[in-house]
């Protein structure tokens, strides 16, 4: 269960506020932060842009999944973030992020971030799990829901 062991109730916003970006990129942080003090606010802002201006990680239909190699981070870190009315994202199919996985791992677990981006590769492959995560209204239940398709 890779999954649980990333990302908890705590990282998980279930209704984010931001409306570009650079502004859901310092919400989600700010979580990560707020969790994990060791994780330096200003090197994970550096380099989820550095990342993100090699391409865009707005992948498919409304998700994102930013990511980068941080070094304040010890393993690897999460957050997951819901926008209801959706974020203006430059995503490779142009359309707005509902959806958004934030990793952030230590330079010596590279490894670990390609798992957990394989793993979600294979959940968000189902249409209907992206759906039944935006239905969930607490942290909890968008925990429990993922935890529940890692496992299928």
């Amino acid at each position: 269960m890779v999954f649980a062991k990333i990302f908890s109730p705590k990282s998980i916003i279930v209704n984010l506020e931001s409306e570009d970006k650079d502004e859901l990129f310092e919400e989600m942080v700010q979580v990560i932060h707020s969790e994990h003090p060791e994780v330096g606010r200003d090197d994970a802002l550096s380099v989820l842009h550095a990342r993100e201006a090699q391409m865009s990680t707005g992948i498919m239909h409304g998700v994102a999944v930013p990511h980068g190699i941080c070094s304040s981070v010890k393993g690897c870190v999460g957050a997951i973030g819901i926008s209801r009315k959706g974020i203006d994202y430059d995503a490779l199919d142009g359309s707005p992020v509902n959806l958004v996985f934030m990793l952030l791992c230590s330079p010596n677990d590279n490894n670990i971030l390609l798992e957990i981006l394989k793993e979600l590769a294979v959940v968000l492959q189902d249409p209907l799990f992206i759906t039944k995560l935006f239905e969930k209204t607490s942290p909890q239940e968008v925990f429990d829901a993922l935890c529940e398709a890692e496992s299928q």
